[in-house]
């Protein structure tokens, strides 16, 4: 501010106070740093023009020394007391405290004039080399003080005192005087927290806790990074269940939340492809009983659409109602007949035996059209169709296509720079799904396992 004389400095002032021009448009306009514009501006606010005719000033040990204690004993903050004490600097107050703490928590008077030869150019304000109990305990505290006030914000009872204990055993090494020194020079000061001698007795000598349950922590980490946070604690449990652990939810919850370990949640958005009636509209034969004892025999299948960097890509997969695996599906960037077809195609040539399938769908265009409702007809499938505006007769495929975007897209968008790339994922994502990614409504088994399973011992 220094290069602003008395008149530019007011004529600023005026503009913020009677034009009700914003301070950084005047920091911008002058080309002044934004926060000496704002302290420059708040003093002759609260001072009055006057404060810009005072001379430089030369204060006192006394001041300087009441001055720095209020700055660290008082509940203001520096700008505000030096706004109070009319410094025409920010950084006066920010200088004395530095030189204060650089100096060993001492006064430094600086002489005037060239030393002579052999003097120090500074002596300690204390002027000799004697004692002085009083100055050395306000110093003990102010170097106290120091070191809590911002450690200890916030903090429990338990850390608070560890952290009061460590900084009295710094100040013991540092001052060499024994602890009932430090804590009478503390307890001069009631606005300082404290703690009894037994207790800071009884911090220092407690041996540091181990770890508990390490195996447990490195595992579930291990689960949970491996599945990318697509894990809570209720399948995470499985897994370890699955690996060999004796263990419940309780105990695992409690350890994810201890470390911060939190599952990807859902999104809902969808896709519709219904375009009215165009075709032959089936009935609702599965009637929201979505789950089959064997596979093979209800089938649910939809489209889903995913947007990344303007352009779309649709994915329509065949998912089994026993285990919830996927038998087939295509990726197509249209929602063409091409893409539904491609699909069956692959799902035909995978299962053979489909005489007592039904297949579920919603009331889309691509399931109203006589090429697909020809080719279930050849393989001996039984279409039924949701009814209109009832996605949830559709819920299995609205559950997996949640799943799979909450947990491989929502929020990742970023990982992506193409449709190939997005592709890619897709289907290493699937593969994940059938083969890895266990579900607690399959007692902990993998799609696939399930499957397995259920064609030798059917659950009905």
């Amino acid at each position: 501010m220094s290069k602003f004389n008395k008149e530019q400095k007011i004529e600023i002032y005026r503009k913020w106070k009677d034009e009700k021009i914003s301070i950084s448009q005047l920091s911008k306009a002058y080309k002044m740093n934004l926060a000496n514009l704002d302290y420059m501006l708040r003093l002759i606010d609260m001072h009055g023009t006057n404060i810009l005719n005072t001379r430089k000033r030369v204060y006192s040990k006394k001041f300087k020394e009441q001055t720095i204690e209020q700055a660290i004993f008082g509940t203001k903050s520096d700008v505000q007391l030096s706004l109070e004490l009319g410094f025409k600097s920010i950084g006066r107050l920010n200088n004395w405290l530095r030189e204060y703490k650089e100096n060993g928590y001492n006064f430094i008077v600086k002489q005037k004039g060239r030393p002579a030869r052999g003097q120090r150019e500074s002596k300690i304000a204390q002027g000799t080399g004697e004692r002085n109990p009083k100055a050395e305990r306000r110093k003990l505290a102010i170097a106290y003080c120091e070191r809590i006030r911002k450690k200890t914000e916030g903090l429990g009872s338990g850390k608070r005192s560890e952290e009061i204990a460590k900084a009295i055993t710094d100040l013991r090494h540092e001052f060499k005087v024994s602890l009932d020194y430090v804590l009478e020079a503390i307890a001069e000061h009631p606005e300082l927290p404290i703690i009894a001698r037994s207790s800071y007795y009884k911090i220092i000598k407690r041996k540091p806790k181990k770890p508990k349950r390490p195996k447990l922590i490195a595992k579930i980490k291990e689960i949970f990074n491996h599945h990318q946070g697509r894990y809570g604690y209720r399948r995470a449990t499985l897994q370890l269940i699955k690996e060999g652990w004796n263990i419940t939810e309780k105990t695992v919850r409690y350890w994810m939340h201890k470390l911060g370990l939190k599952g990807i949640r859902r999104n809902k958005r969808k896709y519709s492809s219904y375009k009215g009636t165009i075709g032959k509209i089936a009935p609702n034969l599965i009637h929201r009983d979505f789950f089959a004892p064997m596979p093979n025999m209800k089938w649910h299948t939809d489209i889903t659409e995913f947007h990344l960097n303007g352009e779309k890509l649709y994915l329509s997969p065949i998912l089994d109602g026993c285990g919830g695996d996927i038998v087939s599906y295509s990726i197509s960037r249209h929602p063409d007949m091409d893409l539904v077809m491609t699909m069956l195609d692959k799902a035909f040539v995978k299962e053979t035996a489909l005489n007592n399938c039904t297949f579920h769908t919603d009331q889309g265009c691509q399931y109203q059209s006589p090429q697909y409702q020809r080719a279930l007809k050849l393989q001996g499938i039984t279409q039924s169709m949701s009814r209109k505006g009832n996605s949830m007769d559709d819920g299995l495929m609205e559950n997996f296509f949640g799943l799979l975007k909450t947990e491989m897209f929502y929020d990742q968008e970023y990982k992506y720079h193409s449709l190939q790339e997005l592709t890619q994922a897709i289907k290493e994502y699937i593969e994940y799904y059938n083969e890895e990614r266990i579900k607690s409504r399959l007692k902990g088994l993998t799609p696939k396992e399930y499957r397995n399973q259920a064609s030798i011992n059917p659950v009905f």
